[in-house]
């Protein structure tokens, strides 16, 4: 059986990469909604206009808002289907994408009730990927440290029970 850590990252995984293709498709077509694809073609233009620098490096709305959303649907796939550490690429470029998310809704003075889903996401996205980076628990009698070739339990483990004294 899959340990409690295996299962929460798994459904962490399926969950958010969903959720990115869903969003990441809505930036890249009307077809999942109308209303969704128009205002999110209207934001990114607040978005760029919000930064004078992005128009005088020639990224327009529509190049800003077609790379975001096919880099989420990307991620979004990756997150979802492919195993091991493409995953956890995809979930801190996501992160990264998050991030600058958020940065613009402060650009443009947004009220919270808009991208509240962006901080959640973001949380989620890093819980993820903090609990896919800790190593996974050994059981005890694993534990063994190599020492001039010779395998030798911890030093905590091999102490005597408290309680017990130790009789040479």
């Amino acid at each position: 059986m899959a340990s409690p850590r295996t299962i929460t990252i798994i459904a962490l995984s399926v969950a958010l990469g969903l959720f990115f293709v869903f969003m990441g498709t809505i930036k890249l077509t009307p077809r999942l909604s109308r209303d969704a694809y128009n205002e999110m073609k209207r934001a990114y233009k607040s978005y760029v206009r919000a930064l004078p620098m992005l128009k005088k490096m020639g990224v327009s709305s529509i190049l800003l808002r077609k790379s975001i959303g096919a880099l989420e649907v990307a991620c979004g796939i990756v997150m979802t289907l492919v195993p091991g550490r493409p995953k956890d690429v995809a979930n801190f470029l996501l992160l990264l994408l998050v991030l600058a998310v958020l940065f613009f809704h402060q650009l443009v003075g947004d009220p919270l009730k808009r991208y509240a889903h962006a901080l959640v996401f973001g949380i989620l996205l890093t819980c993820r990927l903090l609990i896919a980076r800790q190593p996974e628990e050994q059981p005890p009698e694993k534990r063994m440290l190599s020492v001039n070739g010779e395998e030798q339990p911890l030093i905590h483990e091999a102490a005597p029970e408290k309680g017990k004294v130790k009789v040479s």
